[in-house]
C-alpha cells in the first residue's frame, strides 16, 4: 500500500524556520525605523542608522519600503550656507497612513459622536467636551509639570507627561524660549474636523506652564508635528499651581 502521508515541510514553510525569524526581525526593525520617524521626523537616513546601530544601506531599504507602501514621504533638507553641488539630502517623515501604525483607533466613531454633539448641543457643547477631556489629561500630570519654577523646565516636564499619554513629545531651545514638539497626536483625525480640541489643548498648556504660548503647527492641519512656542518669561503673577478646581476653569 502506497504511503500517502504528506511529506514533512521545510522549516521555512512552517513559519518557524530561519526565513520566518528573518521576517520577524525585519518587521521589528521597520517598526523601529517608523518609530524614529514618528519621534524625530523629518529626519535623515544617517541619523536613523546611528540611532539604531544599523548601516545606512539597511535603513534606506526599510525607508524605501515605507515610502513604497505610502507610510512615509520625503522632502529636501534645507541647505545651510551657499548652495553646493550634488543632490540635496533627503529627509523622511511619516504620512497619515504611517501614523496609523501607532493608533488611530475609534477615529470614525469619535468624529461621528462629536458631529452628533455639535448638531444637538451646538459649538458650546463641543467646547465643553474638549475642556473636560483636556482637564482630565492635565490633572494627571499637574503636580509634576508645575513643580519647576521656570517655563523651560515646565516645558520639559510637560513633554515627559505628553509622551506618557502617547504624544511622543520633546523640547528644544530656540531663540527666546522652548519649542514643544508633539510628534504624534492620537486624535489628529478628529482634531482635523474639530479644531476646538487643539485650541483647548493650547490654553491648557498656557495654564500649566504659567506663560503665554503660541501654537505654530499641528498634525491635524497636515504639519509634521504639533509645535508650540513657549517663551522663557512667565506671565506676571502666573502660577498654574494656584488655578482652582484642578484647572477646570479652562
Amino acid at each position: 500500500m502506497k504511503n500517502t502521508a504528506p511529506a514533512p515541510r521545510a522549516p521555512e514553510e512552517t513559519g518557524h524556520g530561519p526565513a520566518a525569524a528573518g521576517q520577524q526581525a525585519d518587521g521589528r526593525t521597520r517598526r523601529g525605523v517608523a518609530r524614529l520617524l514618528l519621534e524625530r521626523g523629518p529626519v535623515a537616513a544617517a541619523e536613523i542608522a546611528e540611532a539604531l546601530g544599523l548601516s545606512p544601506a539597511a535603513v534606506r531599504r526599510h525607508l524605501d519600503a515605507l515610502v513604497a507602501e505610502g507610510e512615509a514621504s520625503t522632502r529636501e533638507a534645507p541647505r545651510l550656507g551657499s548652495r553646493g553641488r550634488g543632490r540635496p539630502a533627503r529627509l523622511y517623515l511619516l504620512t497619515e497612513a504611517g501614523r496609523s501604525r501607532f493608533g488611530h483607533a475609534y477615529d470614525d466613531l469619535a468624529v461621528a459622536a462629536l458631529r452628533f454633539l455639535a448638531e444637538s448641543g451646538g459649538e458650546q457643547a463641543v467646547r465643553a467636551f474638549a475642556e473636560r477631556r483636556v482637564a482630565t489629561l492635565v490633572d494627571r500630570h499637574r503636580e509634576a509639570v508645575t513643580t519647576p519654577e521656570d517655563p523651560a523646565r515646565r516645558a520639559e516636564a510637560l513633554a515627559t507627561a505628553l509622551t506618557r499619554e502617547g504624544y511622543a513629545a520633546s523640547t528644544r531651545e530656540v531663540g527666546t524660549g522652548e519649542q514643544l514638539c508633539q510628534h504624534h497626536c492620537p486624535v489628529a483625525h478628529v482634531a482635523a474636523e474639530f479644531p476646538q480640541l487643539c485650541e483647548i489643548e493650547t490654553a491648557a498648556f498656557a495654564d500649566l506652564l504659567g506663560t503665554h504660548v503660541q501654537r505654530l503647527a499641528t498634525i491635524a492641519r497636515g504639519d509634521a508635528a504639533c509645535t508650540t512656542h513657549v517663551p522663557n518669561t512667565p506671565l506676571p503673577g502666573a502660577s498654574a499651581r494656584n488655578v482652582p478646581d484642578g484647572g477646570k476653569s479652562l
